[in-house]
Parts: C-alpha cells; structure tokens; sequence
C-alpha cells in the first residue's frame, strides 16, 4: 500500500517537473506570464523552465516573416483606380512588446502595410508608378509605423 502511494507521489512530481520544461527554438524568444503578470526576462533558446500552472510561455518569432498584402484596390493622384499588392518583410525586435502592447501584431502589420499602399498609392499618378516604380518602392520602405513594426516593398 504504501508503496503504490509513493509511485504515485514520484509519478506526480515527475510529471509536474515535466509539465515545467518548455524548449525555446533558436528563432524564438519565450515570454513568460505569471498569472497574467509580465516576468521581466525574456527566455532565450533552449530549454527554459516555467511554473507549471502559474505560468504561461508565448513562444515569438524573431526570424524575418514574409506577409503577403493581397491586391488592394486604390485611387491615384490622377482619379484613376489601380489595383496593387505588396510583400511585407519584417522582424520582431521586442517580443515583450509584440506579445503585451498588441493582440494580434501580425494582423496589425498586415493592416498598416495595406494602409500604407492605398496612402502612397493615393499620393502617385498613374504616370509615375508605371515610370518610377523605385520611387514609389522607396515611399514605402520610408513609411514607418509608431512601432517600427515592418518595412513594406511592392511588388
């Protein structure tokens, strides 16, 4: 009797520690939560430790992650309805930020980039963007989000 009752402690303990050990990628950083509280200290790769129950590992990528903009209708200087896309390259630089200040910061990106052409877009005569293509390209990777969220590159 007594002996099942410790296997089943041990087996318990076991698998508590277990629950605890969360392996961080090379291209990812882990943001832990401590019962929804922030921990100061971002986790680097390998293998990383949490409370199991109390905390909670937000695993962020920090590789460059290519966004696709699909075709977005706008209207030129010149009143002429165009429609173009975009490819967005970008790369998070704070995961606490990603995690915490935004709810979806893929999503966010994904809508400043599709504001940003419509804006530049909206700036350009047709004449131009057929023309000047850099030009236009160059607008984009100036326009900078309050967070510095991404660069976007038309296609």
């Amino acid at each position: 009797m007594l002996t099942t009752i410790l296997i089943v402690i041990v087996a318990l303990v076991a698998l508590l520690i277990a629950t605890g050990v969360r392996p961080v990628q090379q291209y990812q950083r882990g943001v832990v939560l401590r019962f929804g509280q922030l921990l100061p200290q971002v986790r680097q790769p390998g293998l990383r430790t949490i409370v199991p129950i109390a905390d909670q590992m937000v695993k962020v990528p920090v590789q460059t992650v290519v966004l696709d903009v699909p075709p977005q209708g706008a209207i030129t200087k010149d009143n002429v309805t165009v429609s173009v896309d975009a490819v967005v390259y970008f790369r998070v630089t704070d995961p606490v930020k990603a995690v915490v200040n935004v709810e979806d910061y893929v999503g966010a990106i994904s809508q400043v980039a599709r504001t940003s052409l419509r804006s530049v877009i909206g700036r350009a005569d047709l004449d131009t963007m057929l023309s000047d293509r850099e030009q236009v390209n160059a607008e984009l990777r100036a326009v900078r989000p309050a967070h510095r969220s991404g660069d976007a590159r038309s296609r």
